[in-house]
């Protein structure tokens, strides 16, 4: 199981490479990622059968081209996602299917490139299996099941209950297995994901769902998967699910099930955040020190419109500072309570805010305009969250491998923002 790192409130390099350089050659703000870290949360699951991406959580071309050679297969949840997978190089087919996707409905470009490319579904709502049906007769197909309860850090990331749209009802499951077979479809999979932060009480709890839903099913079911949601370490003061004990809960399940089935079970899992979070760093400059009233704010060049987890989640992100004179020794430096802040018209943007909104304060270095601040563990629900709201660029994404940074995404240009626009005459 990794161990819980402490979090510097000084930086000097990320993966061996100098922030500060960093920032002069790429520029502010931008997205720097660590492959090494990335690989070593994929080896943390090699456990598992199957290690399926939920690339929703990074789905940058040279993030899934590191899972890809490290044997990681993908999830794709929209057409979008498809084409980047195969982009990556990633194939369809084989066993276990290359890229599979999960959502809860086909929109008309995914379900044409569905068909087109003979992807495999798993489907979360009962329309879809009509949908597909209608069209390809004869496919497997897995079923994303909802248990009727949930778990999450927020109640906007909890995935299970009868408040989530996502998944087919527990108590409809027959009546889609009718369906399907109906449609000529085979069902071969059943996936249930509750929501993220999940713990192992609340993973019995699923663990039993599923083979509830999998007796329900019967022998024609060759996959089973875990789902999501592994939490990480956002601060010292958290800890990683214990793997062994995770894996070991499922893998009893799957056990049962193939001796019930007499034949073999796959069990795959599905780590979205868990594999990129880590590995990611958002590295902002400091352009504005200001004392209003009680409270101190470090205003950057990065606001909500790079990192928007706070002002959705009020999630919580570890920050450090790269002062530009090269100062290392926190010893040296004197630190002080300040809200951390960004450049949009919007009272919400504020890095150090709790769910609801609520502002609190960060112990960090004395820094002045021109110092770097540096986001950590922001590699997963970062960019791709990202938005062009007051006509902002997108950042720059910066990979670093052996100590080398590659640029694998190009900072947004004004060309890029206004493509496609135009002034009736």
């Amino acid at each position: 199981m990794p161990q819980v790192e402490m979090f510097p409130t000084l930086r000097q390099q990320i993966a061996g490479v100098s922030v500060v350089e960093l920032a002069r050659r790429f520029g502010t703000p931008t997205y720097v990622y660590d492959e090494a870290k990335i690989v070593e949360r994929i080896n943390d699951l090699r456990a598992f059968d199957v290690i399926r991406y939920a690339q929703k959580a990074n789905s940058n071309l040279a993030i899934l081209d590191i899972c890809r050679r490290n044997g990681v297969v993908v999830d794709a949840v929209s057409a979008g996602e498809i084409r980047r997978a195969l982009a990556a190089g990633y194939s369809p087919g084989g066993h276990p299917h290359g890229i599979v996707y999960t959502a809860d409905i086909f929109d008309r470009d995914a379900l044409d490139l569905v068909i087109e490319h003979n992807i495999h579904a798993n489907c979360g709502s009962p329309d879809m299996l009509d949908q597909l049906g209608e069209r390809a007769p004869g496919r497997e197909v897995t079923l994303r099941i909802n248990p009727g309860f949930g778990h999450g850090h927020s109640q906007k990331t909890n995935t299970g209950g009868e408040q989530s749209k996502h998944g087919i009802w527990h108590e409809s499951l027959d009546e889609c297995l009718l369906r399907a077979d109906r449609q000529g479809l085979m069902v071969t999979g059943l996936h249930m994901h509750i929501g993220s932060g999940t713990d192992l009480e609340h993973l019995a709890q699923v663990c039993g769902a599923m083979e509830r839903c999998a007796e329900q099913v019967g022998r024609s079911l060759t996959t089973i998967s875990a789902g999501g949601g592994l939490p990480i370490a956002y601060h010292a003061g958290q800890s990683y699910v214990d793997l062994a004990q995770y894996y070991a809960l499922w893998d009893a399940t799957r056990q049962r099930l193939a001796a019930k089935f007499g034949h073999d079970i796959t069990l795959e899992i599905e780590p979205g955040r868990y594999i990129p979070a880590e590995s990611g760093y958002l590295i902002s400059e400091i352009r504005a020190v200001k004392q209003m009233g009680a409270n101190m704010f470090y205003l950057l060049d990065a606001g909500f419109n790079s990192l928007a987890r706070p002002i959705l989640y009020g999630s919580y992100h570890p920050m450090s500072i790269a002062l530009a004179s090269g100062e290392s020794d926190p010893a040296r430096v004197p630190h002080h309570e300040v809200v951390v802040g960004g450049p949009l018209c919007e009272s919400g943007d504020i890095f150090t805010q709790e769910e609801g909104g609520f502002v609190c304060k960060r112990a960090l270095p004395v820094a002045q305009v021109g110092d770097l601040l540096v986001i950590e563990c922001a590699g997963a629900y970062g960019f791709v969250m990202a938005s062009n709201y007051n006509s902002k660029p997108l950042p720059a994404e910066v990979l670093i491998r052996n100590e080398t940074p590659h640029l694998v995404r190009s900072r947004q240009t004004f060309e890029d923002l206004v493509r496609g626009e135009s002034i009736p005459q």
